[in-house]
């Protein structure tokens, strides 16, 4: 199933999707699915949530991955054309500069451009290299001919316009898929991969199952609604960070165990990780120091339950992304083990 949810990613990371304007990829998602005969269905919020009905229905389970992006908006149009832009999500200016974008206009034209420092020129600024990567000196170049303020509006182009980043989405003869986004295309490419696999396989899961693909995550509640009252475990799939101290790698499905927001469920970890023992899956416990998740802001939300985080390995993240299809294998049969395992309590 790796190699099919692989192409997937690939599909998916190409479709621009920043916090705030995830229509298209969220549309994606319910066209994905819509030959299979699934309770599916839209929230306010605009993410797309899918139920399975499980011999058990007083329990529920739920499990998220969320489709939304980093990427901007215009903050500001300079006196010489160019766009200052606002951060959507936690991400360094350094992490995509030279970067290629798409700024989204209202009417729905897009226009090309280039994310630089002002001071790009080394023949021209002395302190190019030196010089702080910030909301200041950030830029977007578009590509069209225009030297003023007045030309930039004219195309259509004004303050609060999207801008997203260019994937440059490769997929390697070696495994790996390199990409902007995999954090966290890559988990829902898994999970929708999972739910037309139960439902083409007939599988009867043990418990009402809920799946939200969420769209607010990178902005920080994405999936602290939609939860029902018989929900008693709460499965975010989300990326593992890797880096200096790190557990996780490329190649191993990641088991979180605390990350900034605090400890995950004791008893659901052990229970992800007993799993992974007994059904060959090759993971790592973790913890990340400078992140949270759609469980976290569910629990923050103050829903009672048992809450836990997985997900593939991604190296770089925030930045050019990259994981191997090791990794997306671990996450997938970790995951089919669990939704068809007993809960804990």
């Amino acid at each position: 199933m790796a190699q099919e949810t692989i192409q997937l990613i690939k599909q998916l990371v190409e479709i621009p999707s920043p916090s705030g304007n995830t229509e298209k990829v969220i549309r994606f998602c319910g066209q994905y699915l819509s030959d299979l005969n699934l309770d599916m269905k839209r929230n306010r919020k605009g993410g797309l949530l899918i139920t399975i009905q499980g011999k058990n229905g007083t329990k529920h389970r739920m499990l998220t991955a969320h489709v939304d992006t980093l990427g901007a908006m215009v903050k500001e149009i300079k006196a010489d054309g160019r766009l200052r832009l606002s951060m959507i999500g936690g991400y360094r200016w350094n992490a995509v500069e030279g970067e290629y974008c798409e700024i989204e206009t209202v009417s729905g034209k897009t226009y090309t451009g280039t994310i630089l420092m002002h001071q790009t020129s080394v023949h021209v600024y002395k302190d190019a290299g030196k010089l702080e990567r910030n909301d200041e000196n950030m830029e977007v170049r578009i590509d069209e001919k225009t030297t003023s303020a007045q030309e930039t509006r004219a195309l259509g182009i004004s303050e609060g316009d999207f801008v997203s980043f260019d994937p440059r989405a490769a997929i390697t003869e070696s495994g790996f898929i390199k990409s902007r986004h995999l954090d966290d295309k890559a988990s829902t490419g898994i999970l929708l991969n999972l739910i037309r696999k139960i439902s083409e396989e007939n599988i009867q899961l043990p418990y009402t199952t809920h799946f939200l693909i969420s769209n607010n995550e990178e902005i920080g509640y994405g999936g602290n609604s939609n939860i029902t009252p018989e929900t008693a475990e709460y499965l975010a799939v989300d990326m593992g960070a890797l880096g200096d101290g790190q557990a996780s790698d490329e190649y191993t499905v990641s088991i979180c165990a605390k990350d900034a927001s605090g400890p995950y469920h004791y008893g659901l970890r052990k229970r992800l990780v007993e799993l992974a023992k007994q059904n060959g899956v090759a993971y790592k416990v973790d913890i990340y120091p400078f992140y949270q998740s759609d469980a976290s802001a569910a629990v923050k939300a103050g829903f009672d339950l048992a809450h836990g985080l997985i997900g593939p390995g991604i190296d770089a993240s925030h930045a050019y992304e990259r994981t191997h299809i090791t990794s997306i294998e671990n996450t997938e049969k970790l995951l089919y083990a669990y939704v068809q395992s007993s809960m804990i309590g």
